[in-house]
């Protein structure tokens, strides 16, 4: 792993079209920009390699799934390869007949797989009907090293959860990466739109202050009705917000992409305000790890036993 005091991550944030293959090959150009530009590690968006599916629930649509490794992850190994960047790149799993997960595969700048990290938390909301689709993941939280340095990779819907983050970073990472597809309802958007990417964000900034870890947020942008193999969902379809960012140990946002255009994010993450915000904000010292058992519980009875 790269010891380097910093190093410089990019955050792809990108509109997705019908043809699955044509939103790869606008992720790869992308990649080779990043790389361009200074990046040593590259995150795409969630599920990039078409439209946001869950809309609906579709049988025929489990045909857009692949093994990892598999396609996807040998052409970019090569682009990799080329570029001499660690990727990190989100796709739709099939494990098995009738087993698929929503996978984020890091790949290293030599084109091995560093490591394979499957979505823990599964929503199932109006049109993120993700629970049809996919098994919630069992891999764990995970930390590993890449040539650019130690990151951990959670996707979308965990990015609510502050265990994931803190059991992420226990293991090392100096950087969270959050492959995103999230958007607004149109009829819900002038109401409740502004509050709903201030909450998103909020929460992220709130896990890079708890942690003394910078985190970055990797969303899709553009209107969408789930169009993939010929058809689409009924109905308003979602509008991407956009909005990625990266948040350093201090909560506060050194770079942040729009909310409607494609976007390369560049940031550098430096190693000694990891270590200097954690001195002065030692909240991995003074966690209270023997008084933490109920965390394993789904709710805690308040009529319980409060022995002490």
């Amino acid at each position: 792993m790269n010891q380097a005091p910093k190093f410089t991550v990019a955050l792809v944030q990108m509109r997705m079209g019908p043809d699955p293959e044509a939103n790869f090959a606008s992720a790869v150009r992308h990649i080779r920009s990043a790389s361009g530009r200074g990046a040593q590690i590259v995150c795409l968006p969630e599920l990039f390699r078409t439209q946001y599916f869950c809309q609906r629930e579709e049988l025929a649509l489990f045909d857009l799934a692949e093994e990892i490794p598999g396609p996807s992850t040998k052409k970019l190994a090569e682009v990799a390869r080329e570029t001499g960047v660690a990727i990190i790149a989100s796709l739709f799993e099939r494990r098995a007949p009738g087993l698929y997960h929503n996978t984020a595969v890091t790949l290293d700048s030599d084109g091995e797989i560093a490591g394979i990290y499957r979505k823990m938390h599964i929503p199932d909301d109006p049109l993120y009907y993700e629970k049809y689709y996919f098994a919630p993941g069992d891999l764990g939280f995970q930390a590993v090293d890449t040539s650019a340095g130690r990151v951990g990779t959670l996707v979308c819907w965990d990015q609510w959860f502050p265990e994931a983050a803190r059991l992420t970073v226990l293991q090392g990472a100096e950087l969270l990466f959050y492959p995103t597809a999230i958007g607004w309802h149109p009829a819900e958007k002038d109401e409740f739109g502004a509050a709903q990417y201030d909450a998103w964000q909020t929460i992220q900034r709130a896990h890079a202050i708890a942690n003394g870890v910078y985190v970055a947020a990797v969303n899709r942008v553009g209107h969408e009705n789930g169009d993939v193999l010929g058809n689409r969902a009924s109905g308003p379809g979602l509008e991407f917000w956009g909005g990625s960012f990266l948040a350093d140990p201090f909560g506060r946002i050194v770079a942040k992409a729009s909310h409607d255009a494609e976007e390369i994010l560049l940031g550098e993450i430096d190693r000694a305000l990891i270590e200097e915000t954690r001195r002065n904000w030692p909240f991995l010292r003074d966690r209270r790890v023997d008084a933490y058992a109920g965390i394993t519980q789904r709710f805690l009875d308040a009529t319980r036993s409060t022995e002490k």
